[in-house]
Formats: C-alpha cells, structure tokens, sequence
C-alpha cells in the first residue's frame, strides 16, 4: 500500500526524487535502449541484474517520468531502513515495496509475496532484482530465488520485462571517489511469461537467459 505523506513531505520527495533523476543522467549519462518492447505505461514487472546499490536508482532514473511515478521498487527493508535517511529516500522517495529479507525479523503473518502480489493489485509496476543479493562473481547472474516465478504463476497477465543494467560498476570501480565519464545503458527486452505447464527451474532458466541476451557480448555466458 502507498504510504500518505503530509503535503510537505510529498513535496520534499518529489524535489529529491527529481534531484536523484538529473544527478543519475548528469554522471553517468545514463539511457534507456528498448529492444522489442515500446516505452509505453502499462503494468509491467522490470527484473534486473544486481551488481550495485546503484543499479535500482539506475532504472528507476532513465524511465519516462510518466512510467516512472507508477513503478515501485521492491527493495530489501534491512537495507533501506538502517538509517533515517534510507527511509526517507526508499520508502518515499522512491516509493519502495520494502521486504524483510531475514525470516528471524518478520511477524508470523507477513508474507512477502503477498505484499509484492498486493501491490501489482493495486495497479502499480515493480522493479524487482531476482538473484537476491548483489552478484560480486566473475559470472553474469547469480542463481534466480523463486519470487519472479512465483509472481508470473500467480499474476499471470502481468509482462516481465528482462532489463539488464552495464556499465554501473565500470563508472564507479571499487576503491574510487570519483565516477568514469562512462554511459550506463539500462536495456528494456521483450517479455517472458511462465508457460503453461511450465516448472519453476524451466521459467527461471528460460527468464535468466533472456536477461543474459541483453547484455554486452563480453558479459555473457
């Protein structure tokens, strides 16, 4: 559910939300390419590859502002309320479907797939990232966890959208202050959905490949 902010706050999040558009175009000229699918607002599930705390702010700043403002990030709680200023930016700025990712700190009745399936309900987009955690190995994806399987099984009307994020990493290597002048490419590719009569590894193979093929020919398989 959308939080309700008071008008400031509302317009405090708006002003961030924008400052955090134009800082992500301006550094790293950032750019969206749409192969096979049009940039167009209808309700979709953007999964991605996960190799920075960059990556979300990525897409979420190349999307057409009118796409954008009905697109929620599913993001890990832990993470974006650790400090006061997290919360504000995930939860309001960004407008993320926060999601506990250690069972030990959930109440017994939250489920969180419920919470991501309440949200396309309610009529919003996500962005999702299905390996979980940030891939730091040599290989182009982690393993895909079961929830983008999950989501297609049980909303199956809704278009999962492979986006591959390149270049964030490249801009700002480990151990540096200052970003590379590089462009970060965020691609859009056409939809997958689970077949009918298709098992859980079959999708996520098949969803993992088409994300793969969107990515620059040295970062493939």
């Amino acid at each position: 559910m959308k939080r309700l902010l008071s008008y400031p706050r509302r317009i405090a999040a708006k002003l961030v939300g924008l400052a955090i558009a134009l800082f992500a175009r301006f550094i790293t000229a950032v750019r969206a390419d749409w192969q096979g699918i049009e940039p167009v607002n209808i309700q979709r599930v953007y999964y991605a590859n996960h190799v920075s705390n960059a990556d979300m702010p990525m897409i979420w700043s190349c999307l057409p502002p009118n796409i954008r403002r009905d697109v929620r990030p599913v993001a890990a709680a832990d993470y974006w309320l650790k400090t006061r200023l997290r919360a504000f930016v995930g939860p309001e700025v960004f407008n993320c479907v926060l999601v506990d990712r250690r069972p030990e700190a959930r109440a017994a009745d939250h489920d969180p797939m419920q919470n991501i399936l309440d949200t396309l309900d309610e009529g919003s987009s996500l962005i999702i990232f299905p390996e979980g955690n940030r891939n730091m190995t040599e290989d182009p994806l982690l393993p895909f966890k079961a929830g983008l399987y999950n989501i297609g099984k049980a909303r199956p009307d809704v278009d999962l959208v492979p986006t591959w994020i390149a270049n964030v990493t490249e801009i700002m290597p480990k151990g540096e202050v200052i970003p590379l002048p590089l462009i970060c490419t965020v691609t859009f590719g056409a939809p997958v959905k689970v077949k009918e009569g298709e098992d859980k590894d079959a999708f996520l193979a098949r969803a993992a490949q088409a994300l793969v093929a969107l990515a620059p020919k040295d970062a493939r398989l």
